[in-house]
């Protein structure tokens, strides 16, 4: 008999809800990870009160009742909504793009005018009736001044390419609402963890044996060998010593500061849009919160070009990038003890919910 059912590669979201799941179904964990840390990316260090995010801004949002209500019973959350500010060459404009947008970008004032002039922008890119590339997309989607102003210099640095080498897909759709509505996202729940994100890990891995600074891939034979099944969150394509190719991810670089002011830029997260300035946005995290602390503490968040000794944040999902995944999901398939789950290990940009919601999905399916 092994000594656990399950060994849990990785303590992240995904790890930890399924550890917490197992668990509770009577079962024997052990989750391992080799971070010195558990919560993976949802990691926060407290500086001076201040749940400071290492390892980026995560702000969950859902409109999963089912997901919502879950990680309400392990935690309690805030009323934190994403209303992000864009920061174009020394001038703000409101996102997502909305009535105060147009007003900023144009001058407009009624839903009106703001309908006419998308209209009279997108009609000097209706001749691209199929556009081969972002850019073009964009374009036809809003026209010159939005993607200019707006979308652009973020998403070229974001992505690490020219916008005309990104594919079209992509930008499916640009949302405009014509309401003076700020809140980011259309999702009903949204909120951060009273406390900070550290808490909800806390809950999820309540009562499940973990050993941090533990290295799966040095140890792996013998950590295998302890369970009757593994569920690796990590990256697939390394799991199978890269038999089908590598794949390729985004990484991101974060310069932190702790400020002596209550207040350095009055909202939790501002974007930087244009191509000059080399972060993408810089987070004050005490808004999440609602903190009051005499001091802050900022971070400026830069995209970064990916190789093993970086995080891989994002994976990037175009053709061939899914094709090579896909041959590691049908190898993966072909694992009679092993389970593969989160962004790294099914390959795919999962926000939270979504996160949450695969775990139990893959606990539910294959419960011992």
């Amino acid at each position: 008999m092994k000594t656990y059912d399950y060994l849990i590669v990785g303590s992240g979201l995904f790890g930890s809800v399924f550890a917490h799941e197992a668990k509770n179904a009577g079962k024997r964990c052990l989750v391992i990870d080799r971070r010195k840390h558990a919560g993976g990316n949802l990691y926060c260090e407290n500086i001076d009160g201040i749940n400071v995010h290492e390892y980026g801004a995560h702000i969950f949002h859902t409109d999963n009742r089912e997901v919502w209500q879950y990680v309400n019973s392990l935690v309690e959350f805030n009323r934190y909504t994403n209303s992000p500010i864009a920061n174009y060459r020394g001038k703000l404009y409101n996102l997502p793009f909305n009535m105060n947008t147009f007003y900023q970008l144009w001058g407009v004032h009624t839903p009106a005018e703001a309908e006419e002039k998308l209209a009279e922008q997108r009609a000097e890119y209706a001749n691209i009736e199929c556009p081969a590339n972002f850019e073009e997309q964009a374009l036809k989607l809003c026209g010159h001044d939005i993607y200019e102003t707006l979308i652009k210099g973020y998403t070229e640095k974001q992505w690490g390419r020219p916008a005309r080498e990104l594919p079209a897909e992509i930008i499916k759709r640009v949302p405009v609402r014509l309401t003076f509505d700020n809140n980011y996202f259309n999702d009903p729940y949204q909120g951060i963890p009273t406390g900070g994100y550290n808490r909800l890990i806390d809950a999820l891995l309540s009562g499940v044996e973990v050993r941090l600074d533990t290295d799966y891939f040095a140890n792996r034979a013998e950590l295998d060998g302890l369970a009757n099944v593994t569920v690796f969150t990590g990256m697939i394509d390394k799991y199978f010593d890269y038999r089908c190719g590598r794949l390729e991810y985004r990484s991101l670089r974060f310069d932190t500061k702790r400020l002596d002011t209550p207040n350095f830029q009055g909202n939790a997260v501002v974007n930087y849009t244009s191509a000059d300035v080399p972060y993408t946005r810089v987070i004050e995290h005490k808004h999440f919160e609602y903190g009051t602390q005499p001091t802050t503490v900022v971070t400026y968040e830069y995209p970064d070009t990916w190789n093993e000794d970086k995080e891989p944040y994002y994976p990037i999902n175009d053709k061939r990038n899914n094709a090579v995944a896909n041959e590691y999901k049908r190898m993966a398939e072909a694992q009679g003890n092993v389970l593969f789950g989160g962004r790294l290990g099914q390959y795919a940009y999962f926000d939270m919910d979504d996160t949450i919601a695969e775990a139990l999905r893959l606990f539910r399916q294959n419960i011992m």
